[in-house]
């Protein structure tokens, strides 16, 4: 320790009066003065070199932020006006927002899934309920996304004003594909859904569905009769799909027909279509199902009238795993690039359902087509048929 040399003179003047005790008192007082006088420095010296850190020292080191000054960065960045987006066209738009809607039933808690069913709710009776399915919800239970199977008990306690002491269910009867809208039959008790199934095994379950092709089928209207076989497709990309398994082939002479023997692996698949109209190289199509073959329907017409149903990404191609190739003429009709095109939703409708009354009267619903349906029907002009046309 240090002390100045007027301290120590002054100190030294009063031990040599004698007074050593005030001398000593006086000595010990300067001490503390002297402590505190460098206390009070050293305090001011490290503050003035926080403050050399806080702005940056001379050497040209990057300052460190405050944290108000990060607090008002951040609040400059909220503040900045969006980057303006590229125009996209307003089909762009629709398959953009129609993907997000799918997305988002798939995800959204049962409850609000079910209470969106309940509004679209066709037909209602004590043994069955027709509703009108949305696009890319699947229907039986899937571990990663929300079913409609997964929400039948709220449904069901829905349609009963949720009485507390309600023991009604539902039962889905005929399925339909994940990425299929339309009218889908639930049963109100399993001797219902029993009874459901036996007609339909019968044909007496009349179902039509209403698709838009990329071609036009030729001739207009006919019947498919050709079983489908589930066939791996080898190449880069390994999968399965359902193709034809004919059971005739062209003879050696090329003038006729020579039956085959049928794969025991095939199932038999028969569909009625009718074209209900035609332009910009699509069709508005009218088809009915008499087997549930597996994709029967799709692959029907991809391969068979080689007419693939719009937004059908799997069967528009047999070797690979692709978007759909779409003509210049459609992708200008609908106002869509071809990089956008697997946006593009499958364009299968269940259109009108029929079938005997369990203890009363036929029951024959027609199901509206959603909006993403109807607008592309409005891009290719094609008409919707009149009621009175409808067989």
């Amino acid at each position: 320790m240090f002390y100045s040399s007027d301290t120590m003179n002054s100190c030294r003047m009063i031990l040599c009066t004698g007074d050593r005790s005030s001398g000593m008192n006086v000595l010990l007082s300067a001490v503390q003065t002297h402590r505190c006088a460098g206390t009070a420095a050293s305090l001011s010296q490290s503050q003035t070199t926080a403050n050399k850190h806080a702005s940056g020292p001379d050497t040209g080191d990057k300052p460190r932020l405050r944290a108000i000054d990060l607090a008002r960065k951040v609040q400059q960045e909220k503040t900045k006006p969006p980057a303006a987006e590229p125009p996209v066209s307003g089909q762009q738009r629709r398959v953009t927002e129609l993907k997000q809607f799918s997305q988002q039933l798939q995800n959204v808690h049962p409850n609000v899934l079910a209470k969106h069913l309940h509004r679209s709710v066709l037909y209602r009776d004590k043994d069955v309920v027709i509703i009108n399915k949305p696009y890319g919800v699947p229907v039986r239970d899937d571990s990663r996304v929300t079913s409609i199977s997964s929400v039948l008990p709220v449904l069901s306690k829905l349609m009963d004003g949720m009485k507390i002491k309600s023991s009604s269910q539902l039962f889905p009867c005929l399925g339909l594909e994940k990425e299929t809208t339309g009218a889908l039959l639930l049963a109100r008790s399993e001797e219902a859904a029993e009874h459901i199934i036996n007609l339909n095994r019968n044909n007496q379950v009349q179902r039509k569905y209403w698709v838009i092709t990329v071609g036009v089928p030729v001739p207009s209207e006919g019947v498919i009769d050709i079983p489908i076989i589930e066939k791996e497709v080898t190449g880069a990309q390994p999968h399965y799909k359902m193709a034809l398994s004919p059971l005739f082939k062209m003879n050696n002479a090329g003038d006729g027909l020579t039956k085959v023997r049928a794969h025991r692996q095939a199932q038999p698949a028969m569909t009625r279509y009718r074209v209900l109209d035609s332009s910009s190289g699509c069709s508005l199509v009218e088809l009915q199902p008499f087997t549930g073959a597996k994709h029967q329907m799709r692959v029907h017409m991809a391969f068979a009238l080689a007419c693939p149903i719009l937004g059908d990404h799997k069967y528009s191609h047999w070797s690979k795993l692709a978007p759909q190739k779409l003509p210049e003429r459609v992708l200008g009709k609908l106002g869509l690039e071809q990089t956008k095109i697997r946006y593009l939703p499958l364009h299968l409708h269940s259109r009108q359902l029929t079938l005997p009354g369990l203890s009363h009267a036929d029951i024959s619903v027609s199901c509206p087509m959603p909006k993403f349906f109807t607008q592309t029907l409005s891009k290719l002009h094609l008409s919707l048929p009149d009621t009175t046309d409808q067989k």
